[in-house]
């Protein structure tokens, strides 16, 4: 298959509700639709993580980042337009549906993150990925692709694709072939939390 393909097959996946494992610029990683809580819910299941964590988001550009936070601080463009490693970027005021009453359903709005992936306080964590396979694909999906380390929770993130365990390999409903990883750096990203008054707070370095 073509990387055109491939970013095909994943993006046809993850409307239709799927799960998907691929390779970010930092990590390999599980990914769905940002916008759909049933697809993250089952990432939550998959990696026996508490849903009580919020998750690392993938976005095409600021352009689309945008779409989802109320208002990006200007010290998020700067730090955007200088940075030259994997940064994820904390923001205030998540564009996001609300959690559903217990027995209901959560519905899906593509204007809107899906509630799961947002912190109790409102802020989400977003980082425009150094990896055109993983741009594009977040281009072509039209919205925020969900990025969390492809492990069961509390044990190690897979660096490369052998460090995955076959129980999260067989969980998912697609697969992006290995050779793609290449375009990883396999190392954490930076992570850094801005305010609205442009405060900055070095979560890793």
């Amino acid at each position: 298959m073509t990387t055109d393909e491939i970013i095909k097959k994943a993006v046809s996946v993850m409307r239709d509700g799927g799960v998907i494992l691929y390779p970010t610029d930092t990590i390999w990683g599980l990914g769905c639709d940002a916008t759909n809580p049933d697809a993250v819910q089952r990432i939550f299941d998959i990696k026996h993580r508490p849903d009580s964590k919020s998750l690392v988001l993938l976005a095409a550009d600021l352009d689309m980042v945008a779409r989802y936070i109320k208002t990006i601080p200007n010290i998020a463009i700067d730090l955007v337009e200088v940075n030259d490693k994997p940064m994820t970027l904390i923001y205030p005021g998540a564009i996001c549906g609300k959690k559903p009453a217990e027995g209901e359903k959560a519905a899906a709005d593509k204007s809107l993150l899906a509630w799961n992936t947002v912190a109790e306080d409102g802020s989400v964590g977003i980082r425009i990925p150094m990896m055109e396979f993983c741009t594009t694909m977040c281009r072509k999906l039209a919205r925020p692709v969900v990025s969390t380390s492809a492990n069961i929770s509390g044990e190690p993130s897979p660096k490369v694709f052998a460090d995955i365990p076959q129980e999260i390999v067989s969980a998912v409903d697609y697969v992006v072939p290995r050779y793609l990883e290449k375009g990883s750096t396999r190392l954490a990203s930076q992570i850094i939390k801005v305010g609205l008054r442009d405060e900055v707070e070095v979560i890793r370095p």
